[in-house]
């Protein structure tokens, strides 16, 4: 029975992933969301017939929209295999035989027989993982912070220690992607219907930075109230965010 079941499955999903996708944006992203993968459209007003392909399998000829604003990463069996600023469509390429399409031009032994085969050995599932990402290149606002108690600082000018309550928000910007997806977003956020949002109580990653933040504050009041080439004071902090940001 698994012999049948494997070589079912592994013919079925071959035929379910000839279809090409049209992948773009999710709908209902919140504007703090960093990094998120590139959903199909399996249907639009009612039409389409790719509703049975392979997740993390991305079928040659398939196009991905990249909205202004946004950066597209490609991977590639866990490896970032291309990136991409400019917003306009694309067309995926693949040699990898799990990507091979009749309706791309792919042969018809190499995309049946072969994938099929290949497929087989893995239980009738595909033996390859691929996946496309968007990053946000715009400004991430409303990143908000407070302290619980008060942060300590020596004020130069009132010539002892003051301490505050603190609570604002700051802008995020993404300048280097891919250096963004190997060294800071964890990857159990490299899954398809996971969403890296920086303001989510549950992302560790994004806890941290918001600690780091935090933690930071008790310094910048001391270099902005104690340097006398500016002669900052504390009071001068709501009209001077600005320099307050550059301390």
């Amino acid at each position: 029975m698994g012999l049948v079941q494997a070589v079912v499955g592994a013919v079925g999903g071959v035929l379910g992933d000839q279809w090409k996708d049209f992948y773009t944006v999710p709908q209902g992203l919140p504007s703090t969301a960093a990094l998120f993968a590139a959903v199909p459209q399996g249907t639009n007003a009612g039409r389409g017939s790719n509703t049975s392909g392979s997740t993390n399998i991305i079928t040659n000829g398939s196009k991905i929209v990249v909205p202004e604003g946004y950066g597209l990463l490609l991977m590639q069996d866990g490896a970032i295999t291309a990136f991409v600023a400019e917003p306009g469509g694309y067309e995926w390429r693949s040699d990898d035989i799990n990507s091979k399409s009749i309706f791309a031009g792919d042969g018809l032994v190499s995309t049946f027989i072969t994938q099929s085969w290949e497929r087989f050995k893995f239980g009738g599932q595909p033996g390859s993982q691929q996946a496309a990402f968007f990053v946000s290149l715009k400004e991430l606002p409303d990143n908000r912070f407070g302290t619980q108690s008060e942060i300590y600082w020596d004020d130069g000018f009132l010539n002892t220690q003051v301490g505050a309550v603190t609570r604002g928000s700051y802008t995020l910007k993404i300048v280097d992607p891919i250096l963004f997806v190997k060294n800071f977003v964890p990857a159990s956020y490299l899954q398809p219907g996971k969403v890296f949002d920086f303001t989510d109580l549950d992302n560790a990653a994004a806890t941290q930075l918001f600690n780091e933040v935090v933690g930071s504050l008790a310094p910048a009041f001391s270099l902005y109230t104690n340097d006398p080439s500016k002669g900052n004071r504390i009071t001068k902090l709501q009209q001077d965010s600005l320099g307050f940001a550059q301390s």
